[in-house]
């Protein structure tokens, strides 16, 4: 197979979708403990920290379905045959692009799950 004309994948890839996860979850409890830590204004709503976090969400997710979506496209251009178990570049390159899909799904599912407190808790209590 030729791989000249097609994008090549490498462990940035493999490893972009994760990283973007963990940005995230970083800075969604960030913003949320920094706001809630005093302990002062417990039963005051969460209305600015819910915003915050949705705007970090939207963009986290948008790059995880970009990249799932490629490296799906792509995987599916070598008819999506399994297993990977030759020691060829093609055979590394199928690797790598169902292991991205896999782990942009993976961090999808991660991302939704963790802005979903931001819906359902009100207050910091």
């Amino acid at each position: 197979m030729q791989l000249d004309n097609r994008t090549r994948d490498n462990l940035w890839t493999l490893i972009s979708t994760p990283a973007v996860w963990g940005v995230h979850f970083l800075f969604c409890y960030f913003v949320a403990a920094y706001v809630c830590a005093p302990n002062t204004r417990i039963f005051e709503p969460i209305g600015g920290v819910r915003v915050a976090i949705a705007l970090a969400t939207l963009p986290a997710l948008a790059f995880c379905a970009f990249a799932g979506i490629r490296a799906t496209r792509e995987w599916r251009a070598f008819r999506g045959d399994l297993p990977f178990d030759a020691p060829t570049a093609e055979d590394r390159e199928r690797f790598l692009e169902f292991s991205t899909m896999l782990l942009a799904a993976l961090s999808f599912v991660a991302i939704v799950f963790t802005a979903l407190p931001a819906l359902l808790v009100q207050d910091c209590r």
